[in-house]
């Protein structure tokens, strides 16, 4: 994941900060409690096409 977008890069719902998970290779939204995939090294950041994060998903952010 390129470090430039993902400084310019927010959540879609809330406008917040990303963490990026390069193991699950998602950009994770704790204000929207949102998982963001990234496909093929594109980051994918349509609301419909995130996951939702579980309560021990977002307390280890």
């Amino acid at each position: 994941m390129d470090k430039k977008l993902l400084d310019i890069l927010v959540c879609p719902v809330t406008k917040g900060a990303l963490i990026y998970d390069k193991d699950k290779q998602e950009l994770l939204s704790k204000s929207a409690r949102l998982a963001y995939p990234i496909r093929d090294g594109i980051p994918v950041m349509l609301p419909e096409e995130a996951r939702t994060l579980s309560l021990d998903e977002i307390d280890r952010l």
